[in-house]
């Protein structure tokens, strides 16, 4: 069983991204062969600063290989380094309607937010369809927000196969009910575009501050509060043990619990899940040689099955195994 996901570098990622994707993916290298990539074709609908889009590449490089991401196990490589991919999304536009694509959320959220929208936006599913296609990929972790673009992928795969032949593998979604929504600082959904992210690799001091700044009610130290409808709890169950979860939903529900008190006990055991990793994340950073080799053999083994899979695609369609001027 071979499983794949992607994470856009258009910003240092969160724990949303954490929790939704990256942990599900790295416990799947375990027993999948596994291929995971940095979307920079897709942060191209949105991000156009060269050095950004540089910086936040390491930075998502970085925190896979930190938070124990096996390169000798897992390809792990930039999307712009398998050119396939964008000749496989044209094969599959060839065969997908209009009416689909105009109700695929990142469109439809584009237009209701009245942004400017560019071709690339409106294509954006059949690119995410092409990378996960173009891996035979079996599973595909992914946050709930994202199921809707691998079953258009599954759609995309379907129609190609019924024109041409068998020549696509139907990928399914791999999801974790108990993180589908991760709150954000503001308690929705925590997301880049919402600006109400908690960014996995923020310094102690600039943790602790980010995570003073939940919102809460107004309810005093007095007061009893519940933990179920709390956003700082609403994160703590994510890193605390059931028993740490248990003494502190306690502590909610009778007199004496201040909110600052509770994101305290939020950051304490935040900073100890990642402290460790932190260093090993920063060590990477600091000398870029080590993401760069990654990187290289991650492309290098990913286009090896791609090419194998846009040479099927082309053959079905009959445009032929290859370019008949292949570049020497």
């Amino acid at each position: 069983m071979r499983a794949l996901t992607g994470i856009k570098p258009t910003a240092m990622p969160h724990i949303g991204n954490l929790l939704g994707m990256i942990e599900p993916a790295l416990r799947l290298q375990d027993q999948h062969e596994a291929y995971y990539f940095i979307a920079d074709y897709h942060a191209l609908t949105t991000l156009h600063d060269r050095e950004r889009m540089s910086q936040y590449t390491r930075e998502v490089a970085a925190t896979w290989l930190a938070l124990g991401l096996d390169p000798r196990r897992t390809a792990l490589f930039a999307q712009s380094d398998v050119p396939e991919v964008t000749e496989l999304a044209w094969l599959l536009a060839c065969v997908t309607g209009i009416g689909g694509l105009e109700r695929a959320h990142a469109y439809k959220s584009a237009q209701a937010d009245g942004r400017d929208i560019n071709v690339a936006t409106f294509l954006y599913p059949v690119l995410m369809a092409a990378d996960i296609l173009i891996y035979d990929s079996n599973l595909v972790p992914v946050g709930r927000d994202q199921k809707q673009h691998v079953e258009m992928a599954r759609d995309m795969a379907a129609a190609f196969n019924s024109r041409f032949g068998e020549v696509f593998v139907l990928p399914e979604p791999l999801i974790r009910d108990d993180v589908a929504t991760i709150p954000g600082l503001d308690g929705r959904k925590m997301s880049k575009s919402y600006a109400n992210t908690i960014e996995v690799w923020l310094p102690q001091k600039a943790l602790r501050k980010k995570l003073m700044g939940i919102v809460t009610d107004s309810k005093g130290v007095d007061d009893v509060k519940d933990p179920d409808t709390c956003n700082v709890f609403g994160l703590y169950k994510h890193f605390a043990s059931p028993a740490q979860q248990a003494a502190l939903a306690a502590r909610y529900r009778a007199p004496g619990l201040g909110y600052g008190h509770a994101k305290q006990e939020l950051f304490e055991v935040m900073d100890a899940r990642f402290a460790p990793a932190r260093e090993r994340y920063d060590a990477l950073m600091a000398d870029g040689a080590e993401i760069e080799a990654v990187l290289l053999d991650g492309a290098r083994r990913a286009r090896t099955v791609a090419s194998g899979v846009l040479t099927r695609a082309r053959t079905a369609v009959g445009l032929g195994a290859a370019p008949r001027a292949p570049i020497l």
